[in-house]
């Protein structure tokens, strides 16, 4: 589960959607929300849209790995979606904040790796919440108010990358998610391996 948290407007949408062209083995993991959908999304492909009667049903059964409240709507992520890829030996990507990703830490650790994306700047992170034209002003300011306490959860996180350009900042994620599939842990199989190079036998020897 390999999760990503910033400030709105830093950017990690648009750099995990790039990774994910450059990677046939990572994931989008779906949220579900109680918010309004807006104009250009897609009810099952942005989000899963639900009442909030229906999101206290699927936490009650159990049906999501993590779930938090952001101004004032609920997102959580399904269980179902993600064990799925899990299971094939695919990875995920989170686009979470920090409450998630504690609980995802702290129910399954060893699976987890996650990245903190910061902005160059603040006024940089204002130009970026009011350039991509979907919130009102007053929306704006709220999550620049909210955004000294995301950046507060920094150091929960295993690595940490500022962007400052967007490609530069995807060629990063992609070393981290590559040297992250290369640890001993997630090599499944490695021990075998080893043990069959250990037992081979050759005729001659140099």
């Amino acid at each position: 589960m390999f999760v990503l948290s910033a400030p709105s407007g830093t950017g990690k949408t648009s750099m995990a959607r790039k990774l994910m062209e450059i990677d046939n083995h990572i994931h989008w993991s779906v949220s579900v929300t109680t918010r309004q959908m807006r104009g250009n999304e897609r009810n099952g492909i942005d989000y899963h849209f639900v009442s909030h009667e229906k999101f206290k049903e699927m936490v009650a059964n159990g049906e999501l790995l993590e779930y938090a409240e952001v101004f004032g709507n609920f997102y959580g992520t399904p269980r179902a979606q993600v064990e799925e890829f899990l299971n094939c030996g695919e990875d995920v990507i989170f686009d979470i904040e920090w409450q998630g990703h504690r609980q995802l830490v702290s129910s399954a650790r060893e699976d987890v790796a996650s990245v903190f994306i910061l902005p160059p700047t603040k006024k940089e992170l204002m130009n970026r919440l009011q350039l991509r034209n979907t919130d009102c002003l007053n929306t704006i300011n709220k999550r620049m108010d909210h955004a000294n306490f995301e950046l507060s959860h920094w150091h929960e996180y295993d690595y940490h990358i500022i962007n400052r350009n967007l490609d530069e900042s995807v060629e990063k994620l992609y070393a981290v998610l590559r040297a992250e599939r290369l640890k001993k842990k997630r090599r499944i199989g490695l021990a075998n391996f080893v043990g069959d190079l250990l037992r081979e036998e050759i005729n001659e020897m140099l």
